[in-house]
């Protein structure tokens, strides 16, 4: 397939009559893709790479939605020996198809419910039961622990050969509970006695592989598997799920004709799992529903699964929303967490609303530097973080109303959509804390809806005289706020620091018109005190 570039948009040079493969939207498995000719971006070098590096347990984290039950089931394939799912991908030719091995593949996405111990449970035994009956061995009604155990063992003897076990969704039963630690802590002790079969069971098995969404401590989970290679932020793996730039270009141009290649990307790019920018890829939901939906632009991956939890935490830890836009964090802390230590940026990493921008050692350690992966994510989260108990009603007048008055410079209408704001956040959320006293917690929900809106908005705006609180940039303006709780000052000093600091210095050569506002909250209204503005002119 070719294509080029015109205008700015991406062109197709294939054969009009060509037909065209489905779109595997929500399709996990590799015989129903192949055999029913819907589109497979060829993954299969990856299953021969894990081999050749002689390793025999690894993990890998990965969002949900981004391909890891698929690659798991083209892991289960291969090791199966169907050689003709196949023809025509890498793997063909790189793998020794004369040997087949039995395969365990434990999957915890098929249930929808973990919300009790006994939940778990029976999805555990359901899956050993399928697999006892589809290798015709015989389980004792036992604890599940030695259910597996015995599984395992009777297989290896029933075809005389090492045993393959596979694990989807690993964590997806404490995950679906951590609003309920107690039970969340339940689920982990279930796991944690079903994972440690493995390594006991070491002589007979061939491979093992698990795959979630988050990485929980070793200490805590995998106290019986402590030798998992994790691949997650592994460089050599750092594609193995996604679309990159070049697999994009090669799968889908004929799909994408017309589509601005630099829109796309900023929308669905940006995802790293390494720290080298070389290797960001593409959210392949989205871009599947973006083709399906005749190129509408729409934050298909993020209205699977509302982060509700985490806009929770998010909130009741006081954190400082703009934050998001650069978080370091060291590598011992990006590797893993535990329930009994909720690590946010390492959460937010892991869930995928953030992503890896950049990787630097301090100190001899390494330190990543997190931000949000793309435009989708960015607006659709901070537009939950705004969302603080106000009716879609409410905000959708605010929006309104704060995107009129950026657009016709109507700063009387831009105050008065601020004072709506705190005046539509119920004080029920005001129990049992004292944000309100905080000039941060102003300044992240102003933040929050301008950023969800999408314009670019910069916090804590770096100039050499000090740090602007919020800066907005628009094509035909820059606007500079700076905020001042009452007790330290009224909305004309905040206007008198932005002009005594020159913060608009740096905006001056863009010859723009520079709006000056100067804001104050009282913090026993929980609201706007006072507002006030100036504009300065460049040509």
């Amino acid at each position: 397939m070719q294509f080029n570039f015109k205008n700015g948009c991406i062109m197709n040079r294939t054969n009009a009559n060509q037909k065209l493969k489905y779109l595997p939207i929500g399709r996990s498995s590799l015989t129903g893709i192949i055999e029913n000719n819907y589109l497979y971006v060829d993954k299969t070098k990856f299953v021969q790479q894990l081999i050749a590096k002689g390793g025999k347990y690894y993990f890998l984290s990965r969002p949900r939605r981004f391909g890891k039950s698929l690659f798991i089931d083209t892991l289960k394939q291969a090791f199966l020996g169907n050689k003709k799912l196949f023809t025509g991908l890498y793997l063909e030719n790189n793998w020794d198809w004369s040997k087949s091995y039995p395969v365990i593949h434990i999957d915890f996405s098929i249930s929808t419910a973990y919300n009790s111990e006994t939940a778990l449970l029976d999805n555990i035994q359901a899956q050993i039961s399928y697999y006892a009956k589809l290798y015709d061995v015989i389980i004792p009604e036992v604890s599940h622990n030695v259910q597996f155990d015995i599984l395992i063992k009777q297989i290896n003897q029933k075809v005389n050969n090492t045993v393959v076990i596979l694990i989807d969704e690993y964590d997806k039963p404490i995950l679906d509970v951590l609003h309920d630690i107690s039970l969340a802590q339940i689920n982990r002790e279930i796991l944690k006695g079903l994972y440690g079969v493995i390594k006991a069971n070491d002589a007979i098995l061939n491979f093992v592989f698990l795959a979630g969404v988050s990485k929980f401590s070793k200490v805590n989970l995998f106290s019986g598997l402590n030798n998992l290679n994790d691949i997650s932020l592994d460089t050599n793996y750092a594609d193995i799920c996604g679309y990159t730039q070049i697999e994009l270009w090669d799968n889908f141009a004929v799909y994408l004709s017309g589509v601005d290649p630099d829109k796309l990307k900023s929308w669905y790019n940006g995802y790293n799992f390494a720290g080298i920018t070389q290797q960001n890829v593409y959210n392949p939901f989205d871009i599947l529903l973006f083709i399906d939906k005749g190129h509408k632009y729409y934050p298909y991956w993020f209205e699977t699964g509302t982060p509700t939890f985490l806009v929770k935490l998010l909130q009741q830890r006081k954190f400082y929303f703009p934050e998001l836009e650069s978080i370091h964090v060291r590598s011992d802390d990006m590797q893993n967490f535990d329930i009994d230590n909720l690590r946010l940026p390492t959460l937010l990493q892991q869930t995928g609303y953030l992503t890896i921008k950049s990787q630097k050692e301090r100190g001899g350690v390494l330190i990543y530097e997190l931000t949000y992966p793309n435009f989708e994510v960015k607006t659709s989260f901070t537009n939950q973080l705004a969302n603080i108990s106000i009716t879609d009603n409410a905000k959708e007048a605010i929006y309104n109303a704060l995107d009129m008055a950026l657009k016709y410079n109507n700063f009387t209408q831009f105050g008065k959509a601020i004072t709506s704001i705190f005046a539509s956040i119920p004080h029920q959320w005001y129990r049992n804390n004292n944000i309100q006293d905080y000039e941060g917690f102003y300044c992240s929900i102003v933040y929050c809806y301008l950023v969800a809106l999408g314009y670019q908005t910069v916090a804590e705006d770096v100039t050499n005289h000090g740090q602007i609180d919020l800066t907005i940039i628009l094509d035909d303006k820059i606007i500079i706020i700076e905020f001042k709780l009452k007790t330290n000052g009224d909305a004309k000093s905040a206007l008198q620091q932005i002009k005594s600091r020159k913060y608009f210095e740096k905006y001056q050569t863009q010859n723009k018109t520079i709006h000056l506002l100067g804001i104050s909250f009282d913090t026993d209204l929980r609201n706007v005190d006072d507002f006030c503005w100036e504009i300065i002119t460049y040509k």
